[in-house]
């Protein structure tokens, strides 16, 4: 069957009365989480989401964001979450792209709403999932709950399409990487055999609902039962008062998130008492800061996950057993470990020819997880997508035990705080200054975000635009992830390849020179 809501449906049977959600003394028991899931379904199967149609969401973690995710699978559609941190021009390219129906958005983005509503066509129902200062024009998530009764689940399953979610693109804008039911079926059971799930474990979501670093433990932890706890963004004292709070045994932290942790004045080891095991990825974990966290807290068994959207995400994974003192004196800290349950890796050249171990060439991997393509972009999918092989566009090797070692980025794309940031889009934006002849956009190493966005410029002539013109410029015009972080000139011409390429690993050099690893 291969359907997500099967495993919704498993706990509330079999475990009825443990608790689904915790947050703030909002518990939900399994049974109450089911029954309020599939009256929003009801609700949204009024509003015509069925058969893949697509219901989007703009909102920090909560317990009702675990709630849209089963609602609208249970109701037959598809799910769409939007980055928190994008603008309303890059939500409304997204929502317009996906042709969503209806939007799920929260007190934190109903400023937004109004621009939205001016930017996308097609939308044509918001719901507003707060308690308070309930904007006008917008249904209300309880009352919804509250005014529908049950309806059955549609069951969608194997190949049909669960959701949209988008990641940056190399023209410029988003892509929408179409994943199937069985896709993230998948991914929920590939994760489950990494950690050791117990009953009454608690799984506390600290990175954000939309990114699938957190969706796919998420997954793992409705198929185990597990309880879900939240905290709405990340704030490092805020983590660590709710694994205590929460009594927390597992949690998703990407490293920008440690550094703030454990670097933070109030830190305290107590605070991870109950943790028994916690993810990281998403960006590069200096290998100082990851013996800081062995160090501090040797009790926690960490676990790399190493992924792509368009993987579902898993790729490969370097378990527990890895983090120690052999794992550091053999180097294998430094890769991203061996390839994930079901999932195939080559290690291929320019032709698609698989290379020798050691040899550096394209990671190219295959799962159930693959997506099925790019939502609208034939092209996109035919030139990523082959037989199933999802070409990832990093560059790397694998050794002869097995093992993934990342070395440099073949797609122009920079991992900053565990958000993908794609330099043509950034380009495209700085280009448009009236100062700016030329612009090449490039990641440099960065401690606290593993690498930061800088924009290299060659300036129109007779010009000498400052940082502070093009930050000004930037401004509301992209995501402040986006932004670069520095910014150099240039006075003579980019280097280039035959074909006319600006040869970006020229540029990049000079900045990663002492670095083990050129990407995340």
């Amino acid at each position: 069957m291969y359907g997500l809501t099967e495993f919704l449906k498993s706990n509330s049977r079999s475990i009825p009365q443990m608790i689904a959600t915790k947050l703030k003394g909002r518990d939900k028991t399994w049974s109450e989480f089911e029954d309020r899931v599939s009256k929003l379904a009801s609700a949204l199967r009024d509003m015509g989401i069925r058969d893949g149609e697509r219901a989007a969401i703009l909102a920090l973690n909560s317990d009702r964001y675990l709630e849209y995710y089963y609602a609208v699978w249970w109701a037959g559609g598809a799910v769409v979450p939007l980055n928190v941190r994008w603008s309303i021009g890059e939500n409304a390219y997204s929502l317009n792209d996906s042709e969503t129906k209806v939007l799920f958005i929260d007190e934190m983005f109903a400023p937004m709403i109004n621009g939205i509503k001016s930017e996308v066509d097609g939308l044509e129902t918001i719901i507003y999932m707060d308690d308070n200062g309930v904007p006008e024009d917008v249904l209300v998530y309880e009352s919804l709950i509250s005014s529908h009764q049950s309806c059955t689940d549609v069951e969608r399953s194997g190949k049909d399409l669960a959701g949209l979610y988008y990641t940056g693109g190399t023209t410029g804008f988003p892509k929408g990487v179409m994943l199937s039911q069985e896709a993230l079926w998948y991914n929920n059971m590939a994760m489950s055999t990494e950690f050791s799930f117990q009953e009454n474990d608690t799984y506390l979501h600290a990175a954000p609902m939309f990114h699938l670093a957190d969706g796919s433990f998420s997954g793992a932890a409705t198929a185990n039962g597990v309880c879900h706890a939240f905290i709405p963004a990340f704030e490092p004292m805020a983590a660590t008062n709710a694994l205590e709070e929460y009594k927390v045994t597992h949690t998703v932290l990407v490293p920008t998130m440690w550094d703030m942790i454990i670097n933070h004045p109030d830190f305290k080891r107590e605070s991870f008492q109950t943790v028994r095991s916690a993810l990281y990825g998403a960006s590069p974990m200096p290998e100082g800061l990851l013996c800081q966290i062995m160090e501090h807290l040797p009790d926690v068994a960490l676990v790399q996950g190493y992924g792509q959207t368009e993987l579902a995400p898993a790729i490969s994974v370097l378990k527990a057993d890895y983090h120690n003192e052999k794992g550091l004196a053999d180097g294998l800290l430094a890769s991203a470990g061996r390839a994930a349950t079901g999932v195939e890796i080559r290690i291929c050249d320019e032709d698609g020819n698989d290379l020798s171990n050691g040899e550096v060439g394209e990671i190219v991997a295959r799962s159930p997880g693959s997506m099925t393509g790019y939502w609208g972009m034939p092209d996109a999918t035919k030139a990523t997508l082959q037989d199933g092989w999802v070409k990832t566009g990093d560059g790397g090797y694998r050794n002869n035990e097995g093992f993934i070692f990342i070395v440099d980025r073949i797609k122009d794309m920079i991992v900053t705080g565990g958000e993908n940031v794609f330099s043509s889009e950034v380009e495209n934006v700085i280009s448009t200054h009236s100062d700016v002849a030329a612009v090449a956009v490039i990641g440099i190493p960065s401690e606290q975000w593993g690498e930061e966005v800088h924009a290299i410029i060659i300036p129109s002539e007779g010009k000498e635009p400052s940082l502070n013109d093009i930050a000004a410029h930037l401004e509301g015009r992209i995501a402040n992830y986006k932004r670069p972080r520095s910014l150099s000139l240039r006075h003579e011409p980019f280097p280039l390849s035959g074909a006319g390429k600006v040869l970006k690993r020229d540029l990049r050099a000079p900045y990663w020179e002492g670095h083990s690893r050129n990407v995340s």
